[in-house]
């Protein structure tokens, strides 16, 4: 007899609250038992092996985007985190700056560092590469990168945020990537996707240059099992995978009354012993502590699954990047991009990095006006028009304004 295919909500369900090991094995959410867990008392730090890298790192490493303090990245050092990821455009700079300011005088091998640099020329839209896309700016950007660093090479060199095949496979995107790995200023290279992850993620493979894969991956994921799937055939390949937007936002409201379970959320990506580790945000030492004693224990409590059980229906503030909504809109707006502004803004109240990402959108403060009767269908049921007024007023602030 023909079994009738699991969806996510019946895979999630079954997963969290009962191990599900008959649904899919090993599923992402095994039991403890399943997962040679040490348990916190023994306080021996997870590893694993990034592809064939030949790196190896604790399982929860330190995504730098929104913090600003030295401290606290010397906090996470203390904690036994190797791994710390910026990129060229975070802070305008200021983050891969604030790295090189701590990492100065510190053995060059004593911890991992990771860049992502944006290929122009590419359409926000389709993520397709337009006729423009060229090694030349990427490589400065690198250069300029390195300077904020203070160092002669990164760890890993993301092309960042490529969103289709065509982009993976560019002769250019894959020049600049190798150029400087040939140049020595990147140990090895990969590609950071946002959406459309399993495409990019088999593009890569197919590619044979990719080393590293930093992924969006998180339990509100409606396609979790193709991303999943993809994840496994590229560590299969010796691709090593990166998680991000592991806690979808952090808050399923935009008020912020409503957090995620975020200790359970991160537990629930790293139960996929395909991913190495994943870069949650951390702007507070709390955020860290809790982050980082993951390392130690990826068992889940019965309250933790049942939080992701229960978050797993709710609203939320994180935008699959599906694009379902992009042929309804009579505007063409981008709306996953400014849906992630709106993520950016209401869950990691970061105005900085929503207000530059709107300013690449080139949209109005009132993109929707003229619109009587909006066609917007959104797969999360969000309201899309709600949100779009509430986020594209921003990029009518002065520049001096926003912080």
């Amino acid at each position: 007899m023909k079994k009738n295919p699991v969806d996510r909500r019946t895979f999630l369900k079954r997963s969290i609250l009962t191990g599900a090991g008959a649904v899919i094995a090993p599923s992402i959410l095994a039991e403890s038992k399943n997962l040679n867990s040490p348990s916190s008392e023994n306080k021996t730090i997870i590893k694993r092996k990034l592809g064939k890298t030949g790196i190896e790192l604790p399982i929860v490493s330190f995504g730098v985007m929104r913090a600003d303090s030295p401290a606290l990245v010397q906090a996470a050092v203390k904690e036994g985190i190797l791994l710390f990821d910026t990129a060229h455009g975070y802070q305008r700079g200021k983050n891969e700056e604030m790295l090189g300011e701590v990492f100065k005088n510190s053995p060059r091998d004593s911890f991992v560092l990771a860049t992502k640099v944006e290929p122009e020329g590419t359409d926000r839209q389709t993520g397709l590469p337009g006729p423009n896309v060229s090694a030349k700016p990427f490589l400065e950007k690198l250069d300029i990168s390195l300077t904020r660093l203070k160092m002669d090479y990164v760890d890993i060199l993301y092309a960042h945020s490529l969103m289709a095949k065509e982009a993976v496979l560019h002769p250019e995107i894959i020049l600049a990537l190798t150029t400087a790995k040939k140049e020595g200023k990147a140990k090895h290279i990969g590609l950071s996707v946002h959406r459309n992850e399993p495409a990019v993620i088999r593009a890569a493979i197919e590619s044979g240059v990719y080393e590293v894969i930093l992924t969006s991956y998180n339990f509100k994921q409606d396609h979790i099992l193709e991303v999943k799937k993809a994840v496994a055939e590229a560590a299969k390949a010796g691709i090593g995978i990166v998680a991000m937007k592991t806690m979808a936002g952090g808050f399923h409201d935009k008020a912020r009354t409503q957090p995620i379970n975020c200790k359970a959320a991160l537990k629930f990506v790293l139960q996929d012993e395909n991913v190495t580790t994943a870069i949650p945000g951390n702007t507070t030492f709390d955020q860290l502590a809790m982050n980082a004693s993951v390392n130690y224990d990826l068992a889940l409590t019965m309250e933790e699954k049942m939080d992701l059980a229960k978050g797993e229906s709710q609203g939320g503030l994180y935008c699959q990047g599906c694009k379902q909504c992009v042929p309804d809109c009579k505007k063409n707006l981008p709306i996953p991009d400014l849906m992630r502004a709106y993520m950016y803004t209401y869950g990691y109240r970061d105005n900085v990095q929503a207000y530059d990402l709107l300013n690449t959108l080139s949209v109005s403060s009132n993109p929707c006006s003229g619109c009587t009767d909006c066609t917007v269908v959104c797969a999360k049921n969000f309201n899309v028009t709600e949100r779009i007024a509430d986020v594209a007023r921003l990029s009518s602030v002065p520049a001096e304004f926003i912080s």
